[in-house]
């Protein structure tokens, strides 16, 4: 996978970050993650050096708060971001590639799914029809294709509380959505949809 940020990206945006607000380094990490839809975790290696560069710039300062050591924008810090707002739109676009990238994962699991019902429900059915009778490999199949369902139940549920709980701790952080990201979203998630019925239909 490419890498999320571009040579220099990352910079600006952790200034864009302590734009918001005020953040410990913990909380810009998870920052970074929710809005990359888990694509990007950085580690603590990643980040806090570039926390002390930007210290040393004059771009930022940090003071400690119990055990915590939280990191504030300077007025210079500010203006920077205010000049290079047209790069931080262009660093958004980016990330919204993310949540492409994660329906397109979910659409390659669902199409795997499928495609291993298929074989499993005709696997089943060569085999039980050489060795049981009729109504007997009927019902082993409603069974198997009962399984395979609570999978792909299991899948869709599991990325719908993965994306739900990125896009709510986002807001809940004073992020904005933004209109284009939420449309492109529903028109994946149409997509990968239509794949399931395509692929269902045979």
């Amino acid at each position: 996978m490419a890498p999320v940020f571009s040579h220099g990206d990352l910079r600006l945006y952790l200034l864009n970050l302590l734009d918001e607000g005020p953040r410990h380094g913990y909380d810009i990490m998870q920052a970074l993650s929710d809005r990359t839809g888990g694509t990007y975790t950085p580690s603590a290696g990643t980040i806090y050096p570039r926390l002390a560069k930007l210290e040393e710039e004059g771009l930022v300062t940090k003071t400690v708060d119990g055990r915590k050591t939280v990191y504030s924008i300077t007025e210079a810090g500010h203006a920077e971001v205010q000049s290079r707002a047209g790069e931080l739109e262009g660093i958004e676009a980016g990330l919204a590639d993310s949540v492409r990238l994660i329906a397109d994962e979910v659409r390659g699991s669902v199409r795997e799914a499928m495609k291993s019902l298929r074989a499993d429900l005709a696997a089943a059915s060569r085999e039980e029809r050489e060795a049981t009778p009729q109504s007997t490999h009927e019902s082993d199949a409603r069974v198997l294709a009962r399984e395979q369902l609570q999978r792909a139940d299991a899948t869709v549920n599991e990325f719908r509380a993965r994306v739900r709980a990125d896009l709510r701790t986002h807001v809940a952080r004073g992020g904005d959505l933004g209109a284009s990201l939420v449309d492109q979203l529903a028109s994946e998630l149409d997509r990968v949809a239509r794949d399931v019925t395509r692929a269902l239909r045979g």
